[in-house]
């Protein structure tokens, strides 16, 4: 007798071992028909898995995350099994899930097209169409090594090889089509129905540039075809925003080979990052910063004594002077610590708060760099906060509460909050992580905000928060966080002497709001499309005059917008009035003020706003109090 329990409670009882399929059937033929696989006792397994003890049991279908998960997986297989059937000699290397879809790298004699993409994937829906089993089979890892040889996949066969002897190999076939693979897997081919490939691109073999290049085709799938038609709309909404396009279109920044990974700002583009830096300046003040600055060179020993030359090197940017190495900084923790150890600390001063704008360089591979998003050389919003374990949660609690109020005024309103929690190899007590995840988790309930644990994923000196937001496209972008840090303190000997008079080392709490400030600019181009808000926006207005005879007039209400500390301009030019406010349409600049004859007889502009809104005429002096308002409650 084998029972099998349920998610409700409910209790199944077979007389001899059952399929997972047929206790699907024993429910309901509708969920026997939606089943996709199964979670046993916590472990996800095919339809086909013939449950042999008393075991929980719980059905997986494309309502799931698990179940959706499944079906890009499998839907990955049909795209090798398809590029076989049109390609032959194409071997199939390795095809997992990812974010949104599935990719699959090749190894083919020539470059694949967007025309071949487009047959693959009618090819795709024909063997869907044919509904055929997908069956899981159990191979000693010898014998499949040498059934791959035979196929003339040698890449797959050189995974299997890397597979200790001992382990049993499993393969899924389908039709004449066979895969190494883990699963689990839809039952048959008739369940992928909704899926898209979406463009061919170039992948190292095993991600090492040392090997051959491979083929990469990426692709998605989902449950549905109006979730596959919202997340092909979002992608072509995430094109238009794209910051890179942007960047060049609105004259904001370029990138170029001589400076890989490094940003050129350009006027306009380096006003906006003035608006965030001087707002977050003003954010230091307000929470009790104060801002130091540290070289950006530092020697080769401190980097040792603090541990990055031995675990970051590769990712350093390193010279040497008079016999001498030194590393260009890729954080700014080792400089706080020395200031903090410039001086005798007590207790009485503790918290202390260090805040840096400090400017960083990391080796990043040239594949991985994109735009402002990843790049070489960036500013941090970097803090640090050294205090005593007693004071964690009040210093968490703060801080939370001052980024969710930034994050408002930047305009992102969802935020995730995940707790990662101790690690198996960390350093510190068991009773310092404790009260640590404690005053973390504490501090995020008094907020009043849900959160997620991730177990085990804390840093090896601490546990950290993550706080990621929300854009206007439902992307989600990790930039905030606080991590506690027993380690470093040590390391680098910083001491507080404390109420007994004895030495102890401080808590250093590793804190920052936007992180990155190129990231987070290239995430409010892409957020608000270009158009920034009017605090934030390089140029806030524009008085346009109709013909020459208002130029004096224009430029005489643009000086005295500028005067009041207004970023504004005037467009003068010789053209007529539609041309201008078109182009300056493109450019996103939040208002246009026309100025004609009228205008400058009554005293008086026209107002336009962004999105081709007449407000009417209105005195330039109300007009300033209007941007005034705007400019302050940061809308």
């Amino acid at each position: 007798m084998v029972n099998v329990t349920l998610p409700d409670g409910a209790v199944k009882s077979f007389p001899q071992p059952v399929k997972v399929a047929d206790v699907a059937a024993s429910i309901g033929a509708g969920l026997a028909k939606a089943a996709i696989a199964g979670r046993l006792n916590g472990a996800l397994v095919d339809t086909s898995f013939l449950i042999e003890h008393d075991s929980q049991l719980s059905i997986v279908t494309e309502r799931d995350a698990d179940g959706l998960e499944i079906i890009r997986h499998s839907t990955a297989h049909l795209l090798a099994y398809a590029a076989q059937k049109l390609f032959p000699g194409l071997q199939v290397t390795i095809g997992p899930v990812i974010e949104n879809g599935f990719y699959y790298d090749f190894a083919y004699e020539r470059p694949l097209t967007p025309e071949d993409l487009e047959s693959i994937e009618a090819t795709m829906r024909a063997l869907a169409a044919k509904d055929e089993p997908i069956v899981r089979e159990v191979w000693n890892r010898d014998e499949a090594v040498n059934l791959f040889l035979q196929m003339g996949e040698k890449y797959k066969a050189e995974i299997i090889g890397s597979i200790p002897a001992d382990q049993p190999i499993s393969l899924y076939r389908e039709g004449d089509f066979v895969d190494l693979c883990r699963g689990p897997h839809v039952p048959s081919t008739g369940k992928l129905k909704v899926f898209k490939l979406m463009k061919v691109a170039g992948a190292y073999w095993r991600g090492d540039h040392r090997n051959e290049m491979l083929q990469r085709v990426y692709g998605t799938a989902f449950a549905k075809k109006d979730e596959l038609d919202t997340y092909l709309h979002q992608l072509e909404e995430a094109e238009k925003r794209d910051h890179r396009k942007l960047g060049k279109a609105l004259d904001l920044f370029h990138m170029q080979d001589n400076a890989p990974g490094m940003v050129f700002w350009h006027p306009k583009g380096w006003s906006i990052w003035q608006q965030v830096e001087q707002y977050l300046r003003q954010v230091y003040v307000e929470s009790g910063y104060q801002e130091v600055r540290c070289p950006q060179i530092l020697d080769r020993s401190l980097w040792e004594a603090s541990g990055h030359w031995e675990h970051y090197k590769d990712n350093m940017f390193t010279t040497a002077s008079e016999n001498r190495d030194y590393a260009v900084k890729p954080m700014n923790c080792p400089g706080h610590i020395q200031v903090f150890n410039s001086g005798l600390r007590s207790y009485r001063d503790l918290p202390l708060r260090y805040g840096e704008f400090g400017s960083c360089h990391r080796n990043e591979s040239s594949g991985s760099l994109h735009g402002l998003l990843r790049v070489r050389g960036f500013t941090q919003d970097d803090g640090h906060i050294f205090c005593t374990e007693d004071q964690i949660q009040s210093e968490v609690d703060a801080f939370t509460r001052k980024l969710l109020a930034v994050y408002r005024d930047f305009g992102f309103e969802s935020v995730i909050y995940r707790l990662s929690t101790r690690p198996v190899n960390r350093v510190g007590s068991d009773e310092s992580w404790d009260k640590a995840e404690r005053a973390l988790a504490e501090a995020l309930n008094n907020v009043g905000v849900q959160w997620q644990e991730l177990k085990g994923e804390g840093a090896f000196y601490g546990p950290k928060i993550e706080y990621s937001l929300k854009d206007s496209l439902g992307r989600i972008w990790q930039c905030g966080t606080i991590q506690v840090d027993f380690n470093m303190p040590v390391r680098l000997h910083a001491e507080f002497v404390d109420s007994d008079n004895t030495r102890k080392s401080p808590v250093m709490l590793h804190r920052a709001i936007v992180g990155s400030l190129e990231r987070f600019i290239g995430i409010l181009i892409e957020n608000f499309a270009g158009a920034m808000p009017v605090w934030l926006a390089p140029v806030q207005a524009v008085v346009a005059s109709i013909t020459d005879s208002q130029a004096d007039y224009a430029q005489s209400v643009a000086k005295t917008l500028q005067n009041r500390g207004f970023r504004v301009q005037a467009d003068l030019r010789s053209e007529k009035i539609s041309l201008k406010i078109r182009e300056l349409s493109l450019q996103k600049v939040p208002y246009i003020l026309v100025v004609g004859d009228k205008e400058k007889a009554s005293g008086q502009v026209t107002v336009r706003a962004r999105g081709g809104t007449d407000l009417g005429a209105m005195a330039a002096d109300a007009f300033g109090q209007r941007l005034e308002q705007e400019v302050q409650s940061r809308q």
